[in-house]
């Protein structure tokens, strides 16, 4: 999810404004975008972050020395969100990155060169029991999906991932999702604009589902897993340009990164003991929250669906070219 502890995606705009900004600045110093290599070989290659959940298998993976092995020395540079990531790639800031699926969908629909590398993360597939969720007081009226037409609904980004997704399940509900007023707020205001009677529902990930929870909110609708049971909710992509000129140190990254979602897939303990070293989570709240699912290969069809949603709530003119932005 191009998505941080404030925002899981990116506007449009800011995608076109951020993006002409850095690469108008690269062009001026003259960067290739490319990683420095060392004497002994090892190429060195940045990767932008989000500080969430989301990103756990990159930190594991090189813990287990997945990426050295590989010759890629990785220095992992955390940024605010999309907004800063895909803008970065594309200007060679960073060699890689992570976004949510939309954010990615909608930068290739305006033009960027992107290339997905590899799966990012997941849903569980499993309503109630899933990474993200809309969430209500416990003695809201709102009981279904379709309870939410003509509602205020707080999401962290407006026209992107978590629009989408809750409006795909307001229609499956039998809902008219047109009518839903949507506010933007950060993810950690989210909760308290719920419990103070702000907005009427909040679309919420981890940490702050299980936070909300246990304060004593309901779920509603689990988004994601309503979407898709397979939905691939982020990537980890880099530019053509980088993928064109650079395919061994690619291909190097597709392999370790593919292994590090594989172990933190197989080791969850591993998994929230490795939060404690990039999130500020509550040990207790760690402990607690539904980790997603790290598959190593994209869901082509769920992707293919957030391009039709995309689509269908007007954020994209005409459907994406697949075939050049996914593995």
């Amino acid at each position: 999810m191009s998505r941080n502890s404030s925002s899981a995606g990116l506007t449009r705009r800011s995608i076109l404004a951020a993006a002409t900004a850095t690469t108008l600045l690269v062009s001026a110093c003259g960067s290739d975008g490319s990683g420095g290599q060392s004497a002994d070989g090892t190429t060195t290659i940045k990767v932008g972050v989000i500080p969430i959940v989301d990103v756990a298998p990159i930190y594991l993976g090189i813990k287990q020395g997945f990426f050295s092995d590989e010759g890629l020395d990785v220095k992992l540079e955390t940024a605010q969100g999309g907004a800063a990531i895909v803008p970065g790639v594309v200007s060679g800031q960073y060699q890689f990155g992570f976004s949510n699926t939309t954010s990615l969908l909608l930068a290739g629909s305006k033009g960027l060169a992107l290339k997905g590398v590899a799966a990012g993360v997941a849903s569980t597939g499993e309503d109630g029991k899933d990474f993200g969720a809309v969430i209500v007081t416990k003695d809201s009226p709102i009981k279904t999906a379709a309870d939410l037409v003509g509602k205020r609904v707080a999401v962290n980004t407006l026209k992107n991932i978590n629009t989408t997704t809750i409006n795909k399940v307001v229609r499956d509900a039998g809902g008219d999702p047109s009518t839903i007023n949507y506010v933007e707020l950060p993810f950690p205001d989210i909760v308290s604009a719920v419990d103070n009677g702000d907005v009427d529902a909040g679309q919420v990930v981890e940490p702050f589902l299980t936070i909300g929870t246990g304060q004593g909110d309901r779920q509603v609708v689990s988004n994601y897993a309503g979407t898709s049971p397979n939905l691939t909710v982020g990537m980890y992509f880099t530019s053509q340009q980088y993928a064109s000129q650079h395919a061994d140190q690619v291909k190097g990254f597709t392999t370790a990164m593919n292994k590090s979602l594989e172990y933190a897939g197989a080791h969850p303990d591993d998994a929230r003991a490795i939060l404690s070293t990039y999130t500020k989570i509550d040990p207790d709240i760690q402990k607690d929250l539904v980790l997603p699912k790290w598959p190593s290969s994209v869901d082509r069809d769920s992707v293919q669906l957030l391009a039709q949603l995309a689509q269908q709530d007007g954020l994209i003119t005409k459907q994406p070219d697949l075939g050049a932005l996914l593995p």
